[in-house]
């Protein structure tokens, strides 16, 4: 289910997904295809995850990310889950072929 809620997203941010919810900061981004896709590439990561796990993960890595690259942006884009969404989403067919547990492609490249 998609809702416009930007109090919910954090500032600098389109949108979150927290599942079963992708939150958007302006209706006008129900429109992007790629956008959604994007999101809803994580929403699958996180029921594969069964989605307390997926959290802590993704906040852990993201710690890691930070310490490594010592940048806000750069952690965060080098996080696999979000390595996996940029790259597929402009393959709007993904998640009908997606492979389970396809983000720990993206851990090491």
């Amino acid at each position: 289910m998609i809702l416009v809620f930007r109090f919910l997203v954090p500032r600098g941010y389109a949108g979150i997904s927290i599942f079963p919810f992708i939150f958007l900061s302006t209706t006008a981004l129900k429109f992007r295809k790629t956008f959604i896709n994007h999101e809803k590439i994580h929403l699958r990561q996180q029921l594969e995850l069964l989605v307390i796990p997926f959290y802590i993960w993704y906040v852990l890595e993201f710690f890691i990310r930070l310490l490594y690259y010592r940048n806000w942006h750069l952690a965060y884009v080098n996080i696999s889950f979000e390595r996996e969404a940029y790259a597929k989403e402009l393959d709007l067919e993904y998640l009908k072929h997606r492979r389970f547990w396809s983000f720990l492609k993206y851990l090491n490249a």
